[in-house]
């Protein structure tokens, strides 16, 4: 896996993606969503990507994490908190 690189996420801007966020264990930590991606940003202390679902709401992922995927989805695993995101392209709007 890979450290982050924004400029490869905007490929999710505008798609209709499947959300999921896992603990260590690899249980369900919340059901998973369907969500509209607006637009991809780094948030303004450079820490997180934030997947915008609109102008408030977000998803934020630590820039730290180890990022992986295909170019339908984007896998993430942060050994600090245990947690595991999985953003999964439904549609591509």
């Amino acid at each position: 896996m890979d450290h982050i690189k924004h400029k490869n996420l905007k490929r999710f801007e505008g798609t209709i993606v499947e959300l999921a966020i896992k603990d260590k264990e690899g249980s369900d930590q919340a059901p998973a969503i369907r969500k509209t991606i607006k637009y991809v940003l780094m948030c303004p202390d450079g820490t997180h990507v934030r997947f915008y679902f609109d102008k408030n709401k977000f998803l934020a992922v630590p820039v730290t994490s180890e990022f992986g995927g295909s170019e339908d989805e984007l896998t993430a695993y942060d050994a600090g908190s245990g947690l595991s995101y999985a953003v999964k392209i439904i549609d591509r709007g």
